[in-house]
């Protein structure tokens, strides 16, 4: 099958450009030469008149798929990425051709952390930890830092919020004989419009939750329009949940928070308890969204370690492994001073 390969040229040159995070500008490696989105999208207007016509389509055509036989994983990568090995597992990835079906995301934040940023602060913040085992740290470890787009959805909804509950207010008094309580019960009730932005969802089944939640949020300016060239250099998780099965979660979680707002408006009482509270959904917007993270994985005996960093606040998720060895030469040490100490205690004072 004949493939056909996408470049982003430079104006300058002609030589191709990549997206170099730490600027946050794309980058001529030939002439040197740096651009941000709005140079370049001014210098290729009518290529650009062309291509958003076409975009959705192009998406697929110049993604590849690849599928990780060991673990499952499934990711993406431009044709002009080399996705040799899997960001989870670390074992190689067969390429399965191209990508197929809706997938062109309609927003993403780039990367703002390089990988040698990463990797700099991941030694930092290893290397407070006594118990860590060295491997874990080595460079031919840290050099399997990737940088993965995950999919997520991203809602924006109007609601029609009610709230229903009980309150109590007690009145205490005494005379000289006896002391009295008087407890009013009180029906109240709550509704209002509530505005919701930037609910956050992951768009895969098979993804570490804890790990994905570790490193949010993400700042809602930092959103672009989708563009092809910020995935240069990068792979990307494939997308396998759609929006219409994350309808109840979605809606569960702004049931919750209506039910929490509507509360705070009760006051006055000395109890409250909410019985029922309802959503309904005026108006919703989905944006399908890719989110950059930089995730490095280490297998030990037993499980699989996850450190993560969000690549654009910074934000850390880290699961560390413990060496026994160093546990059990600290405990040593520190039983070897104890004894010692105690001889001399026992030497000078008896």
């Amino acid at each position: 099958m004949e493939q056909t390969t996408v470049t982003y040229q430079c104006p300058n040159c002609g030589a191709a450009l990549s997206f170099d995070a730490e600027k946050q500008k794309f980058t001529c490696e030939f002439c040197m030469s740096e651009f941000d989105r709005s140079e370049l999208e001014e210098a290729h207007a009518s290529e650009q008149a062309q291509a958003a016509e076409e975009n959705a389509r192009d998406f697929c055509d110049h993604m590849l798929e690849y599928h990780c036989p060991s673990c499952g994983a499934e990711i993406t990568a431009d044709e002009n990425t080399a996705a040799d090995f899997c960001y989870y597992c670390h074992n190689p990835v067969l390429l399965t051709g191209k990508l197929s079906g809706q997938m062109k995301p309609d927003k993403i934040i780039p990367f703002r952390y390089n990988k040698q940023q990463a990797e700099e602060r991941f030694l930092k913040d290893v290397k407070r930890k006594w118990f860590i085992p060295r491997d874990f740290f080595l460079p031919g470890q840290t050099e399997k830092f990737s940088g993965v787009y995950f999919p997520f959805w991203i809602t924006d909804a109007d609601t029609k919020s009610y709230a229903k509950g009980k309150a109590t207010r007690t009145r205490v008094w005494q005379d000289s004989r006896y002391r009295y309580t008087e407890t009013s019960h009180y029906l109240i009730e709550r509704e209002g419009n509530i505005h919701f932005e930037d609910i956050v969802t992951s768009a895969i089944s098979d993804g570490d939750k804890a790990m994905l939640e570790g490193i949010l949020p993400y700042p809602s300016e930092a959103l672009q329009d989708f563009s092809m060239p910020y995935l240069s250099g990068f792979t990307a998780k494939k997308r396998n949940i759609e929006r219409e099965a994350l309808n109840g979660e979605v809606l569960n979680r702004m049931r919750e928070y209506s039910k929490k707002l509507l509360r705070g408006t009760v006051t006055g009482y000395d109890s409250v308890s909410i019985l029922s509270s309802d959503v309904r959904v005026l108006s919703s917007h989905w944006e399908y969204s890719l989110l950059p993270i930089w995730i490095l994985t280490y297998q030990g005996k037993k499980k699989k370690y996850t450190y993560a960093m969000n690549g654009y606040t910074g934000k850390v998720y880290g699961e560390y492994p413990f060496s026994l060895w160093k546990v059990l030469l600290v405990s040593g040490i520190v039983g070897v001073v104890a004894g010692v100490l105690a001889a001399l205690l026992k030497y000078f004072l008896f």
